[in-house]
C-alpha cells in the first residue's frame, strides 16, 4: 500500500470528502487551489436553490423580519465560535476583505487619534498594502515597512523594531499568502500593546484551516475572506472581528442604514448601533451567506485541531514529494517547512511555473500561480485526499520535465 493510499484509509476526515460536489473526474482529477477557492458542498446547492424558491420566493419581504435582518450578527456569532477563537458579540459578515479592512483600519485610528503611524509588511496580500497606501495618504499618515522574507514572514524582531510610540495600528497577515508563513499572532499582538498599538490580523489563508484563537490572543481586530477553506462561493461576504473593549470607541467612515441604531426609523443623521452591528453599512448579502453554513457545521462536527492536523499532513506530503522528485528539477521550495510555522498551503518556484500552469490546468490539475514564478498548493482538510495531492504532484514533475527538455532542444 503506497503512503497516499495508506493516509486515505486511515483519515478520520475521508467521509467528509463525498459531501463536496465533484467536477467531472476529465474536468478535474486534482484540485489544489483550496486556500483560493473552496468546492461547493452538495448541501449547500440544494440549500440556495430552496432558500431561492421558499425563503426568497417563498416568504419575501417578510423574510427581513423573520430571520434575514440578524443573520450577519447571528452567523457571525457562529463563525467566531467555530473557527475564530471569538465570544459571541464581536463578529459580523459583510462586505468584502478590502472594504472591511478599510473600515478597520479607520476605525483603529480612531481609537488612536493622536498617532500617525501605520506598520505593514511589503509582502502582505496587495489588498492589504493597497489599502494603508491609500488610508496613509489621504490622512497625511506614515507608513513603516516591514522588509519580509517573501519565502517565510515577519518575524518577531521585525516587528519590534517597526512599532514605535507613535504606530497607530499594525497590520499583518496570519497567513502569508504567498509562502504560508505561520504568524505568532499572541507575540505579535504583545509586541504592539507594549507601544501602545493595535493589531489587525487579515485571516483569509488560515480562517477554517488554522485554529484560531483571536480573544484570548488578544487580537484587537480581524477580517478575512469566506470563499477558501469556509467554501462561501465566488465572492461570498467577509467577516470582521472587533474586540468588545473596542466597540464604544470605534468609528468608521462608511456609515450606512443597517449599521444605525434602529434602522428603520429612517431618522436624520447617522447614530452608531450598539456592539459589532455599528460596522455594517449596506443591506445584509443574504443569498451570498448561505453556502458557507455547511462548512461551519462540518467544522463544528470534526473539530479546527482535527482539520488543522490533517491539513499539516497533506502539505507534509506535498513537501516530501517536491523533494524526492522536483527539487532535483531545480524547482525550489518557498514556503517554511517546520509545520509550527507554516498555514494550510505550500509554495514552490520554478521559472516555469507561469507555463506549466496552464498545462497542469487542461490536464485537469488545478493549483495557482503567483508572481513571479511560484506554484501555490492548496489542499483543503475537508474535501481533498491524499491520493487526489499524489495525482497532482506526479502531473507536475511531468510537466517540468516537460519544460526542461523543451528548454534543452
Amino acid at each position: 500500500m503506497t503512503r497516499a493510499a495508506e493516509a486515505d484509509a486511515t483519515d478520520p476526515l475521508r467521509h467528509y470528502r463525498d459531501r463536496f460536489h465533484s467536477a467531472p473526474t476529465d474536468a478535474v482529477v486534482s484540485y489544489l487551489d483550496g486556500n483560493s477557492l473552496g468546492r461547493p458542498t452538495a448541501a449547500s446547492i440544494e440549500k440556495v436553490t430552496r432558500f431561492m424558491t421558499d425563503a426568497w420566493g417563498g416568504r419575501l419581504i417578510r423574510g427581513w423580519d423573520e430571520q434575514w435582518w440578524d443573520l450577519p450578527i447571528t452567523q457571525g456569532d457562529t463563525l467566531g465560535r467555530v473557527v475564530l477563537g471569538a465570544a459571541e458579540g464581536q463578529t459580523v459578515i459583510a462586505d468584502s476583505t478590502t472594504v472591511l479592512l478599510y473600515k478597520l483600519i479607520r476605525g483603529a485610528l480612531s481609537l488612536r487619534p493622536e498617532r500617525t503611524e501605520i506598520v505593514v509588511d511589503r509582502d502582505n496580500f496587495p489588498t492589504d498594502r493597497y489599502v494603508v497606501e491609500s488610508i496613509a495618504q489621504d490622512r497625511g499618515l506614515t507608513v513603516r515597512w516591514i522588509d519580509s522574507d517573501p519565502r517565510g514572514g515577519v518575524e518577531a524582531d521585525q516587528l519590534a523594531a517597526a512599532v514605535t510610540d507613535r504606530t497607530a495600528v499594525v497590520v499583518l497577515s496570519h497567513v502569508a499568502y504567498r509562502s504560508g508563513f505561520l504568524l505568532d499572532a499572541a507575540a505579535a499582538a504583545e509586541t504592539a500593546h507594549g507601544r501602545g498599538a493595535l493589531l489587525l490580523l487579515d485571516l483569509s489563508h488560515s480562517v477554517g484551516s488554522v485554529p484560531l484563537h483571536l480573544d484570548d490572543w488578544g487580537v484587537d481586530l480581524a477580517t478575512g475572506c469566506t470563499y477558501k477553506y469556509l467554501n462561501g462561493g465566488p465572492g461570498s461576504p467577509a467577516f470582521a472581528y472587533v474586540r468588545h473593549e473596542h466597540h464604544d470607541g470605534l468609528d468608521h467612515p462608511i456609515h450606512g442604514w443597517a449599521g444605525r441604531a434602529d434602522s428603520f426609523a429612517m431618522e436624520q443623521g447617522w447614530v452608531p448601533a450598539d456592539g459589532i452591528r455599528r460596522l455594517l453599512s449596506g443591506t445584509p448579502p443574504i443569498l451570498a451567506m448561505i453556502a458557507m453554513q455547511d462548512t461551519l457545521q462540518m467544522i463544528d462536527e470534526v473539530g479546527i485541531d482535527a482539520l488543522r492536523a490533517k491539513s499539516v499532513a497533506l502539505t507534509a506530503l506535498a513537501l516530501d514529494h517536491a523533494h524526492a522528485e522536483l527539487t532535483p528539477l531545480g524547482v525550489e521550495i518557498a514556503s517554511p517547512e517546520d509545520p509550527a510555522r507554516r498555514g494550510g498551503h505550500v509554495t514552490l518556484d520554478h521559472p516555469g511555473f507561469r507555463d506549466i500552469t496552464p498545462r497542469l490546468w487542461s490536464r485537469g490539475v488545478v493549483p495557482d500561480f503567483r508572481a513571479p514564478h511560484g506554484l501555490r498548493l492548496g489542499p483543503s482538510p475537508l474535501s481533498t485526499s491524499f491520493q487526489e495531492l499524489v495525482t497532482g504532484m506526479d502531473a507536475i514533475r511531468d510537466e517540468v520535465r516537460r519544460h526542461r527538455l523543451a528548454g534543452e532542444n
